[in-house]
């Protein structure tokens, strides 16, 4: 890929190579999410941040990605936030904030907005989910963590396997991180959910075509037993059309330390998207999970301002010069306390 100039909409854009790319560059923004150094290579550049969905760590995410490159941010929250009550198209509306933002990360939930909308950008667009179908920048922060993760243990990403659990019919994580997986050698996956939610079937078969092993399952606790990666999902009731038919799925396939302890190996890592549900109805990944050396949900959305980070900079063509503009942090850094 040639990040320069590039909407960022699909995993469908990466090859395995564009992946270690991007990873290659994350790494060297660790020092700057850690605060340890500072850098303006973005100074006077402006992130359009457009989120007409629900949405904390993805927004709040980009924006600090942003920030800490030098940027500075605008946002608009909501639909009832801008001109598209009023009837204004998404064309109009990539139109117009194209001449007010350099790079311009989306959230919208209809399928294929953010491509829609990118293709009247005359900037760049990153999606930052488009309803049920991606969350590109997502699935780079999990594979980014899974890769860290595995490290530690002197594993790398081919080779590996993932339980993925939940709501896979409608969630856009899932969707992503499945074809990001596709791009890597002998990687086993088990899906686990509803039949209702089930993973939808072209994905599954585009996995499977490119050698990925793909089991399916009903069942918890014995299809957690030997995975390297338990990624757990919250059911998606916002895309259900009442919260009652929501409530059919909730909870129903809930990890807690003890199902931890009892059915998965010492060493498996705990993922989650997050927001994870934490009512005691759904209560799909435990609080009392929370000492588990292993759980690395908090990892991840750290992880994900390094991601967006290196992002921003290859997609602005700054990723060489990133350390140019860099100078001593001097305010106090709890990071380091």
């Amino acid at each position: 890929m040639n990040f320069t100039g590039a909407h960022i909409l699909s995993i469908n854009q990466f090859q395995r190579e564009d992946v270690d790319q991007v990873f290659a560059v994350a790494d060297n923004m660790e020092p700057y999410a850690l605060r340890k150094r500072a850098t303006r290579v973005l100074e006077g550049a402006i992130l359009g941040n457009m989120f007409f969905e629900a949405s904390t760590r993805t927004r709040v995410s980009f924006g600090s990605a942003f920030n800490l490159l030098g940027g500075e941010v605008r946002e608009t929250a909501g639909f009832e936030n801008s001109a598209l009550v009023k009837g204004e198209s998404l064309q109009d509306t990539a139109r117009v904030l194209s001449g007010f933002s350099d790079v311009i990360c989306m959230r919208h939930p209809q399928i294929g907005s953010v491509a829609d909308f990118a293709s009247a950008s005359r900037v760049p667009v990153l999606n930052g989910g488009d309803g049920a179908n991606e969350h590109p920048t997502q699935a780079l922060l999990d594979l980014y963590t899974i890769r860290k993760e595995l490290a530690q243990k002197s594993r790398g990403i081919d080779g590996m396997s993932i339980a993925m659990i939940g709501d896979l019919r409608h969630g856009r994580t899932v969707h992503s991180l499945s074809k990001l997986l596709s791009l890597y050698t002998k990687v086993r996956v088990v899906l686990i959910s509803p039949q209702e939610l089930s993973l939808p079937e072209i994905i599954i078969e585009s996995m499977r075509r490119s050698g990925v092993d793909v089991s399916e399952s009903h069942e918890l606790t014995q299809s957690i037993a030997d995975v390297d990666i338990v990624y757990s999902t919250r059911i998606q009731e916002e895309r259900f059309s009442s919260k009652q038919e929501a409530d059919i799925y909730r909870g129903k396939f809930r990890l807690n330390q003890a199902v931890y302890t009892q059915y998965c190996q010492p060493n498996t890592v705990i993922m989650h998207p997050l927001p994870r549900d934490s009512r005691a109805d759904a209560n799909e990944l435990d609080i009392d999970l929370d000492n588990n050396p292993n759980l690395a949900i908090f990892r991840q959305t750290d992880n994900g301002v390094l991601v967006r980070m290196a992002l921003f900079a290859l997609v602005l063509d700054v990723a060489d010069k990133v350390d140019d503009f860099s100078s001593p942090v001097h305010w106090y850094n709890s990071r380091q306390s």
